[in-house]
Parts: C-alpha cells; structure tokens; sequence
C-alpha cells in the first residue's frame, strides 16, 4: 500500500495495531502459563481477555473506514514477543523469572501504548471521532495493565527476586 495522506497513514497504524494485537493472543496464554506468582497469572488472564476486545474495536473501527484489516505484519510486536519467548526459555529461579515476565510484559504495553497514542491523534486530526474514542478506551487499558504490573513489581516481585539472590 502506498501511503500518500494522514489517512493512508492512519490506516496502516491500525493494520499494524490489529497484527499486534492477533499476535499477543496467541503469546498472552503462554506467559500466563509460565508465571508462577497467582496475581501474575491473573493479570496476564485478564489482559488477554481486554486484547480481544481490543481487536474486536479494531474492527470496528475498519468496518466503519470499509477497509480491510489484513495487510500488514507488527514486526516490532514480533520481535518483542520473541524476546518474552526467550526469556522463557531461560534456566532462573521461579520468583526472578516472574519479575523477566513482568519487564517483557511492560515492553510490550510500552509498544502498544505508542502505537495507540499515535493512531489516536490521528483519528482526531481526521475527525474520525468515534475511532478516536475507541482507540482512547483501549489506550486507557493499556496504561491501565502497565500500572498493575508495576503495582505486581513494586509490591513483592521484585522483592521476592531480589532476595533469590
């Protein structure tokens, strides 16, 4: 596809947001299943859950554009999820490799934090209003899980893995 306005632009966000997403739903379950702290488990259950709302407001958001979804590979989204993979597949003590857990998580939230800010603004500066607001609910979630496993970290994760050593 050729880019050629802010539309074109917007478009190709969203594209790159929707492979991003699809490919945390397949990644989320196995994070899941690696962590060994309760609360961990739970947030990363529970923010697999709001990912796919996430895609299914993506689509929404193509329906109204009448654009297809389908087009582009997240390669950045790849490359995080790839260094959760390898994170583990590391040989650490349970309590540490929750808290390489959380920092590969929190990478990915980063990620996915920059890429709905900016199809946001885009959204408003092409008074696509309704698509702003969607993009802004999922933008709040994603602030919203990075929060709570900064909570997760801060209140005993890192602490508990601090004091394997």
């Amino acid at each position: 596809m050729k880019i050629q306005s802010l539309q074109d632009l917007f478009v190709d966000e969203l594209r790159d947001l929707y492979n991003a997403e699809n490919q945390l739903l397949k990644a989320l379950p196995k994070m899941a299943k690696s962590a060994n702290a309760t609360d961990l488990q739970e947030a990363i259950e529970e923010h697999l859950e709001q990912t796919k709302t996430h895609v299914e407001r993506l689509e929404q958001i193509f329906e109204k554009l009448d654009v297809s979804p389908k087009g582009k590979k997240c390669l950045a989204m790849q490359g995080l999820i790839d260094e959760g993979k390898e994170v583990l597949n590391e040989d650490m003590e349970e309590n540490v490799l929750d808290a390489a857990i959380i920092a590969a998580a929190q990478r990915v939230e980063h990620y996915e934090m920059a890429g709905y800010g900016t199809a946001r603004t885009f959204a408003k500066m092409l008074g696509q209003k309704e698509a702003a607001q969607l993009l802004q609910e999922t933008l709040n979630e994603e602030s919203e899980a990075n929060e709570k496993l900064t909570q997760l970290a801060e209140s005993h994760i890192n602490v508990e893995a601090a004091r394997s050593a």
